[in-house]
């Protein structure tokens, strides 16, 4: 339970003995774009989250921001998180492993919501909603990134709005700092309609936001989120549709994969096989992925952030480290199932027959992206079970260190299977296909 209140005026300029140093780092930035609110209204956790509370967020605190009419940027209202980054240095919500690296998760939260005609004081919705993003991050341990997106499925102030999913971003104005415990960034949360999800799921995140930017209704240069826009960045101006379809046509997509509801199974195993250690075990619990397998995926999936002239996959025997963040952090895609974990050099890769995949209406939505997007341009694709440590990755001509081939086009590690596809068959499936998978993907899916 969360409660609002003025920041006093010791708290707010570090007067207090012994007050935080990463809280007072924060507090900083925040000072040097608001001097004059020394006194922000905040959302607190009552009970706070290292003492059992359920929210992980210290602070939300909420700022008046008069906007640039220089820039025709809309007064609006400003709201900065606190408790991501690691605001005490003593080990009590995040490990302390130095100053070099990023400071707990290594960013804060943000978001821009435009003020509306009379409204004298910010809205405090929005500080569940980053609550509700804090949550995800805690109990995953997955970090964000500037470009990714969140799927919703829910207008986030809970109105019949249309904004109902989330891009992140750079803040336009709050700065990286350094802390005593580590590096802080700040992403900005950016409301976004349905159709807009969609674009930035078949081509980038960075390229939709870049679009909305020059839309003033749909949050102009500093991405201020409009609750009360009801129309697309799409039906405001059909030529940005045009742009969509040529990045995707010229880039494909750099969503390299999901997380999504997935199974496979091996038509190829005999029935009494299911106790051999080396098969899949769909029905029951799946076996952990290897910490091998979990470093490669989590890798296929970064590399779909970067622009490569090459796709590769890291080979499957990589000693490669994540230097990144602090090893105690768990990778993005590893699983807190409690199966028994089967040595990695005990399960030797398959090559399979045939395989029956299975994936909910809404990961068989993102088919014609993986196909057009990316395997097309020669990337990778994966589907990360949310449900245990099943993996599925598609790969085409040109990724280089797939354990699946031309020769043996279905193959499978442990849970994770990969897919081969050669550009030919790609080339019909995404003219041919994917027109009628739109038709009849509602009886594919389960």
């Amino acid at each position: 339970m969360d409660e609002v209140r003025p920041t006093s005026g010791a708290q707010a300029h570090g007067l207090v003995p012994l007050f935080p140093p990463g809280l007072q780092a924060i507090y900083g930035e925040c000072r040097r774009l608001y001097p004059e609110q020394a006194n922000p209204l905040q959302v607190t956790a009552i009970v706070k989250y290292w003492l059992g509370g359920p929210d992980p967020l210290d602070y939300i605190s909420m700022y008046r921001n008069a906007g640039c009419p220089a820039q025709d940027v809309q007064e609006h209202w400003h709201y900065v998180s606190f408790g991501l980054s690691d605001l005490y240095g003593d080990n009590r919500v995040h490990e302390f492993t130095g100053a070099d690296g990023p400071s707990g998760f290594g960013f804060e939260l943000t978001f821009r919501l435009k003020r509306e005609v009379g409204e004298t004081a910010p809205p405090t919705w929005p500080a569940e909603l980053m609550q509700g993003l804090a949550r995800y991050v805690f109990q995953s341990e997955n970090t964000f990134c500037s470009g990714d997106h969140v799927s919703w499925h829910s207008p986030l102030d809970n109105s019949e709005s249309r904004i109902q999913h989330m891009l992140l971003t750079e803040d336009p104005q709050m700065q990286p700092i350094q802390t005593p415990f580590g590096c802080v960034s700040f992403l900005q949360i950016v409301g976004v309609c349905t159709e807009e999800l969609q674009a930035a799921q078949q081509w980038n995140g960075q390229g939709i936001l870049e679009l909305m930017r020059g839309v003033r209704v749909a949050g102009g240069p500093w991405l201020i989120t409009d609750m009360r826009r009801g129309e697309t960045i799409f039906d405001i101006d059909p030529h940005l549709q045009e742009r969509v379809d040529q990045g995707i046509e010229t880039e494909g997509s750099n969503l390299s994969g999901v997380s999504a509801k997935c199974v496979w199974d091996d038509l190829s195993r005999p029935p009494e096989d299911e106790e051999d250690s080396r098969s899949i075990c769909i029905g029951s619990q799946p076996r952990r992925l290897s910490d091998k397998d979990t470093e490669q995926i989590r890798e296929t999936l970064r590399k779909g952030l970067e622009f490569n002239s090459k796709a590769a996959l890291p080979p499957i025997n990589s000693q490669r480290q994540n230097h990144e963040r602090p090893q105690s952090r768990k990778d993005s895609l590893e699983s807190e199932s409690s199966a028994a974990i089967v040595p990695h050099e005990l399960v030797r890769t398959r090559q399979l027959e045939s395989v029956h995949l299975k994936f909910n209406q809404e990961s068989g939505t993102l088919l014609p992206l993986c196909l057009r997007g990316r395997l097309l341009h020669g990337r990778h694709f994966t589907y990360k079970s949310i449900n245990g440590d099943t993996a599925i990755t598609f790969v085409s001509t040109g990724v280089e260190g797939a354990f699946a081939t031309e020769e043996h086009p279905y193959a499978a590690h442990g849970p994770w299977l990969q897919v081969y596809s050669h550009r030919q068959t790609l080339e019909f499936l995404s003219t041919a296909a994917c027109f009628c998978f739109y038709l009849v993907c509602p009886f594919l899916f389960v």
